[in-house]
This record gives C-alpha cells, sequence and structure tokens, in this order.
C-alpha cells in the first residue's frame, strides 16, 4: 500500500454547520481550500447553508460563481480583471486609495468591499478617511467593508487589543454609511472564538476553525473535529546494533540496539521537517521518528510492530492543531505542504 491522505468531508460538513447554525459566515477558500481540495470543501460548505465565500485566486473565485449564481463570492486580493469579475459578479477588494484614484472608472458594476490595513500591514486603506472619501464620491457600488486582526492568535500579545480599537474607530467614522453595507466582517477564527460577533458586524469570516482546528491551544477539543488522516505502510523492520546508522549520511545513530519501522511516506508527500520531531502512531501506540526521507520513514519501534501494519502521522489523536501548538507549522502550512500528487486520496463523504 502506499501512504493515504483521508479527508472526512461529512466531519467538514458538521463543523461548518456548526458555524453556520449561529451567525452568517464568509468561508475563505482559498488555495484550494486549504488543500482540502475545492469541490470537496465546497460541497460540504454548502451542505452547511453558506453561502459567501473568499479566496485570493482569481480562477477559484469564476469556479465558485460557476457553482451557484447566488452565493456571495469575494476576491480578497486586488485584481485588474476588471471585465472577469463583472461577468462572473465577483466582488472584489479596494486596496489602497491609489488603487482607487487610478482605476474608479473601471470599477462600474463591480461590488466593491474596502479593506482596512490595520497591523496586519498588508492591503488595506491607511485610514478611514481615506475610505470615507470614496464613500463620499458615490462612484462605486460599495457593499462591504472588512480588516484582518493579526494578532488575535496571540493570546498574551496586547496588540490584539489596539487592531480592535483601531478598526472600532473606523466604524465610528464610517457610521453613516454602514447601514448601506450587506457586509461588515473582521473577525478570524481566533477573534470570533475569543470575543464572539463583534456589534455592527454582518459575518464572521472563517478559516481554520472551518476546517476543524483550533486557532489556538487552550480551547477544547470539542469545538473542532479533525478532518483529515495521514497514514502509511510499514514496509520492512529492521535492526540497527548500537553504534550503527541509518540513513543517508549517518543520520540517525543507534545509542542502543535498535527496531526501526521503515514506512513508505516523506518529505516528498509533504511532511514538514518539523513534523518529524513528534511521535507517530502504530498500533494505538505512540513510537518516535528517528529519520525522515524523502520517500521514507524511519520510526524507533518494539517487537510490536509489524511488517504491513500502518503507521499515522494524523489522526484524531495526532491532530493538526497539537502539532501547531507543538512548534510544526500552522495549520495553513501544516495542509498547504501535503502533496496529493503522491498519495492514495481516500474520503469519506456526505451523508445522504
Amino acid at each position: 500500500m502506499t501512504a493515504i491522505l483521508t479527508f472526512n468531508q461529512q466531519r467538514l460538513f458538521e463543523q461548518a454547520r456548526s458555524l453556520q447554525e449561529k451567525q452568517d459566515v464568509i468561508v475563505v477558500v482559498k488555495n484550494n481550500a486549504y488543500n482540502f481540495g475545492m469541490e470537496r470543501a465546497y460541497r460540504a460548505f454548502y451542505k452547511a447553508g453558506i453561502r459567501s465565500y473568499a479566496t485570493t485566486n482569481l480562477e477559484e473565485a469564476v469556479w465558485l460563481r460557476k457553482q451557484d449564481d447566488q452565493t456571495t463570492v469575494l476576491l480578497l486580493d486586488p485584481s485588474t480583471e476588471f471585465d472577469i469579475l463583472r461577468e462572473h459578479d465577483i466582488s472584489l477588494t479596494l486596496p489602497n486609495l491609489a488603487f482607487y484614484h487610478q482605476y474608479k472608472e473601471h470599477l462600474e458594476g463591480i461590488k466593491i468591499h474596502l479593506v482596512f490595513k490595520n497591523l496586519l500591514n498588508r492591503f488595506g486603506f491607511d485610514t478611514a478617511d481615506e475610505m470615507k472619501t470614496v464613500f463620499d464620491e458615490q462612484l462605486l457600488t460599495i457593499t462591504g467593508i472588512w480588516t484582518h486582526f493579526a494578532f488575535a492568535d496571540e493570546l498574551l500579545d496586547n496588540r490584539y487589543e489596539i487592531e480592535k480599537e483601531n478598526w472600532s474607530n473606523v466604524l465610528t467614522v464610517l457610521e453613516p454609511y454602514l447601514d448601506t453595507l450587506t457586509f461588515i466582517h473582521a473577525q478570524n477564527s481566533a477573534s470570533y472564538l475569543r470575543d464572539g460577533l463583534f456589534d455592527q458586524h454582518t459575518h464572521i469570516r472563517a478559516g481554520v476553525i472551518a476546517y476543524g482546528t483550533r486557532p489556538y491551544y487552550d480551547l477544547p477539543e470539542s469545538l473542532a473535529m479533525q478532518t483529515i488522516e495521514v497514514s502509511a505502510t510499514v514496509k520492512d523492520v529492521v535492526s540497527v546494533p548500537k553504534g550503527q546508522s541509518a540513513g543517508y549520511s549517518a543520520a540517525f545513530v543507534a545509542a542502543e540496539d535498535t527496531t526501526l519501522a521503515i514506512c513508505d511516506i516523506g518529505y516528498g508527500n509533504g511532511i514538514l521537517r518539523t513534523r518529524s520531531k513528534h511521535k507517530v502512531m502504530i498500533n494505538q501506540k505512540t513510537f518516535p521518528i528517528a529519520v525522515l526521507m524523502m520517500s521514507h520513514l524511519m520510526v524507533k519501534v518494539d517487537t510490536s510492530v509489524s511488517i504491513g501494519d500502518r503507521v499515522y502521522l494524523y489522526n484524531d489523536t495526532l491532530r493538526l492543531d497539537y502539532f501547531t501548538h507543538k512548534g510544526v507549522g500552522a495549520f495553513s502550512e501544516q495542509m498547504a505542504s501535503l502533496n496529493h500528487q503522491t498519495f492514495k486520496i481516500t474520503n469519506i463523504p456526505l451523508s445522504e
């Protein structure tokens, strides 16, 4: 058998439904829906009742529009493909005042969201007064405003409070226009779980929590259902005497007589090197990784492990958010790295 990447579409639906039942969600589906698979994720989210989708990629936005002509599709990144945006009714993020002045004559017929830069310092207007200028000129169809909280995940960093205050000041300046907007969205998963939906806001903009992972580790596991599983097969079991090595350039040197399970998965499948610092699971027991190679994993095991056993790198016990907490990488890093072409892909589908 080869390495297996299993997606649990049914759990993804249940996770999304648990959010949408509380308040309206704009679900972020950028980068192939966090590498869950755009079509697989969209079907789950749509069944859960979500009707607003956001991505950074125009091609993905066009695909989303073709699925349903009544949903809201928001392009989070700026684009000058104005004819495509109009043709497919894709809402565009207006990134700053300079972009507005340069392209305002081309934006007729396109729904616009204004974004406030805040402390993320990515795209966005620098001040509320700049945003007010665009409202006052009344040249555009403005349907939404938003920002992003760069420090909502950092529980010990007071810059999240600064970001919230900055955004509150923006809303105060723009208060006369808020009733005209369909979308006021600022909160990512961490912000929403910390504070609930802010007053005056219409939607949360959910990323990681929609995919079943906690944005910070102090939250109970019950808030997020793990939606993927990664496993491989023990292809051989070898003995390495004390003082002998295994792997390229003696990557592992046995401090004592050691048994290694050779498994058919490696960094070529997209397993992060930082993941190799932590244990895998075989037969419900955990074992440390000795060597991570491109196509193989060497695991220090005992006599309970045999050829043909399954070795799990991610499952309900070895959760993505556990490894984020351990410093392996953000949920998005761990997901984005997985190389679908090197796995046998399986799916637990939506129930009827």
